[in-house]
């Protein structure tokens, strides 16, 4: 069903940077630790999710675009809302995902999916609103990608999305970073795939408005939502996720063997570091984000 979708989008030839290394960095390495910690990864994203579906619910019977849908657990999420009268579509740029997705979705009669880059994407049906859950961050063109979205849009359709806020707002990220750059730093030559411009990328509200409105969108709207994120289940859990993904992860991923003998001076670094987050039933530590909604002129 992916590659009969796929090959309904018209691809247009793209006049700036392509997102070729992060599909290659998510459909490999970043998939790879994705599945390794999906248990934790997606319960922690799924309260901001849930956030941004209360604050602008898909209604029954609508058409709706999941945008990044990773494991497709928001497309099935929405494909609920919306009913058996309405229809969610989710696409993500890596194949890998959609594989799972379309594996784990096979009862839900209205959830599809497809491999879309959506950066160059051309959609021939008509959505009535779309949705991403941290999807949107990565883009290396967010404005060409967002746009696109838009034409997808009827009018008068809207726009959901959570996205990181800034570093210092998100501790579980940031508190993991500055331990790990203690002993090792981002290399400035590496071979490895990385994920585009990072979680972050969407933090700064101006930025994510400028973008917004550039990509033809009015009554742009950010609210700040505050969800603490369980990091693990215990202190060794926590530790693997920081070490594996995030900044601190992908400093180590790219640094590869020439961190190798550092890695037991980061893991107890780590430890420490984030042994203050244990609740006794796991770690649990500060994350925001901001719901931003948007809406296509009329």
């Amino acid at each position: 069903m992916a590659q009969d979708l796929a090959q309904q989008q018209t691809v247009a030839q793209p006049e700036f940077e392509d997102n070729d290394e992060a599909i290659r960095a998510w459909d490999g390495p970043l998939f790879d630790r994705f599945v390794q910690f999906r248990h934790i990864i997606c319960e922690g994203l799924a309260a901001h999710g849930e956030a941004a579906l209360e604050l602008c619910p898909p209604r029954t019977g609508e058409r709706v675009l999941d945008i990044g849908c990773g494991f497709g657990e928001t497309t099935i999420r929405i494909a609920e809302l919306v009913g058996p009268e309405g229809r969610a579509l989710g696409v993500d740029a890596a194949p890998r995902f959609i594989e799972v997705a379309e594996r784990e979705s096979a009862d839900v009669a209205n959830a599809r999916f497809a491999v879309v880059d959506v950066e160059t994407a051309t959609f021939e049906e008509a959505f009535d609103m779309a949705f991403s859950r941290m999807g949107t961050m990565f883009f290396a063109n967010p404005v060409a990608a967002l746009r696109r979205v838009r034409q997808a849009l009827v009018p008068g359709g809207r726009l959901a999305m959570a996205v990181w806020r800034a570093k210092a707002e998100n501790e579980w990220m940031m508190r993991a970073q500055e331990i790990t750059e203690r002993f090792v730093t981002k290399p400035e030559e590496y071979d490895e795939p990385t994920c585009g411009p990072g979680p972050f990328s969407m933090a700064n509200a101006d930025t994510t408005s400028g973008i917004l409105k550039s990509a033809g969108y009015d009554e742009i709207s950010l609210r700040r939502c505050d969800r603490a994120i369980l990091m693990g289940r215990d202190t060794d859990e926590a530790v693997d996720l920081a070490m594996s993904i995030g900044p601190a992860g992908e400093i180590l991923r790219l640094a590869g063997e020439r961190a190798e003998h550092l890695l037991p001076q980061v893991r107890a670094a780590l430890r420490e570091g984030l042994a203050e987050w244990d609740q006794g039933e796991g770690l649990v530590a500060p994350a925001s984000s901001w719901l931003v909604t948007a809406r296509v002129p009329s």
